[in-house]
């Protein structure tokens, strides 16, 4: 799989920022007896140092914003209100969830899952459910 995600990347050219490095990463952790992985394995080091700090992702949504590219909105400038109407849907996603009975932290999670992407969908929603819950029990008892 790692073999034919790296094909897609580099001879199709289909997201090669994206596919090259989960192809090699798929054949880094899946080589058997790899010291790579491990308790003190090199993917183990950066999974901890990374991944688990919330830095990598950080630096990911730094460099993609980065290479955003500019020319469609300034070829047509009236593309910038498709992204107006987008945070308007969001917002109004959130009012009318709050309006139905939910907490704001619910609503929130539910207003996000129309503009992010699906991991950063499931984390806020992850994290502002169990803080939902934390606070009835909290209430509750």
């Amino acid at each position: 799989m790692g073999g034919v995600l790296i094909y897609l990347a580099i001879k199709k050219e289909y997201e090669p920022m994206l596919l090259l490095p989960i192809g090699f990463g798929i054949i880094l952790a899946n080589i058997l007896f790899s010291a790579a992985v491990g308790e003190n394995g090199f993917l183990t080091i950066l999974y901890n140092a990374g991944v688990n700090t919330e830095f990598f992702p950080i630096l990911i949504f730094i460099a993609v914003g980065a290479m955003v590219d500019f020319s469609p909105l300034l070829k047509q400038p009236l593309v910038i209100f498709f992204g107006a109407a987008a945070q308007l849907g969001i917002f109004l996603t959130i009012i009318f969830a709050y309006i139905l009975g939910f907490n704001l932290k619910e609503a929130a999670a539910i207003g996000i899952i129309g503009v992010a992407d699906g991991p950063t969908s499931i984390y806020v929603a992850k994290v502002y459910s169990l803080d939902s819950r934390e606070e009835v029990f909290r209430y509750s008892h």
